[in-house]
């Protein structure tokens, strides 16, 4: 049975490769491997990558050259689904997956900072997953004043795709901050770390295109498997 929330094969691996261009993992300019090889490392089928590859290529990050090979173009104004997200496998990159765990409205938690303009939130309780391997415990607070309801059948992948397609709400900045935490007793034995266990937390407000604060989450790594990475260009 397939995913509902899952972002198609080729879509997912289109904006991993943005994510790793916009992360600085692929340079601009910089050549990619074989094709073949290419999709062998990432695990699917050489016809979904050259899908993947021409959606890149249609969207301005790709200059596939005949006979020479397929070469990065970064671009400044690049918008990805993954565009904030800092997590990656010990070995670098992993292609980003997320199970929705629970949806619920509630009143917001007084020990996250203050965002949005209503009491409430949406719980939003996600494990996140690189390259299959639990990585990420997420707990979202939407703003309430973006919808009164969050159906969890309609959640995408991303939730910032959601919020994009379905409120018409952009997130264009993020701000992270690092601290140790405690790992909340609602976490599912996948996650692979006991509930209590201390953890590296960010904490995160992201801001909409009006500027204003229109999210807050809690994100728990398992440094075990992952790591917050962050470039300066």
């Amino acid at each position: 049975m397939s995913d509902p929330h899952a972002l198609p094969k080729y879509v997912q691996i289109s904006e991993l490769l943005i994510r790793d261009i916009q992360s600085g993992r692929l340079v601009d300019g910089e050549r990619l491997p074989p094709e073949r090889d290419m999709a062998l490392g990432l695990g699917i089928s050489v016809g979904t990558l050259r899908k993947a590859l021409d959606e890149l290529t249609t969207q301005g990050f790709l200059d596939r050259v005949q006979g020479s090979g397929n070469y990065v173009r970064a671009r400044p104004d690049a918008r990805s689904v993954y565009a904030f997200f800092r997590v990656e496998l010990h070995e670098g990159g992993g292609l980003p997956t997320a199970e929705v765990l629970s949806v619920a409205r509630r009143r917001k938690p007084e020990a996250l900072p203050a965002f949005g303009q209503s009491d409430e939130g949406h719980r939003i309780r996600r494990l996140r997953r690189l390259n299959g391997i639990p990585a990420v415990l997420e707990e979202i607070w939407l703003d309430a004043a973006y919808t009164d309801t969050v159906d969890p059948a309609a959640l995408s992948e991303s939730l910032y795709l959601y919020y994009r397609e379905t409120l018409g709400l952009w997130i264009t900045r993020a701000e992270d901050r690092l601290a140790q935490a405690p790992l909340p007793n609602w976490a599912p034995g996948a996650f692979g770390l006991r509930p209590g266990a201390p953890c590296v937390c960010a904490t995160r407000i992201s801001y909409g295109q009006d500027r204003r604060s229109a999210e807050a989450s809690w994100n728990w790594i398992n440094t075990n498997v992952a790591a917050y990475v962050a470039r300066i260009t």
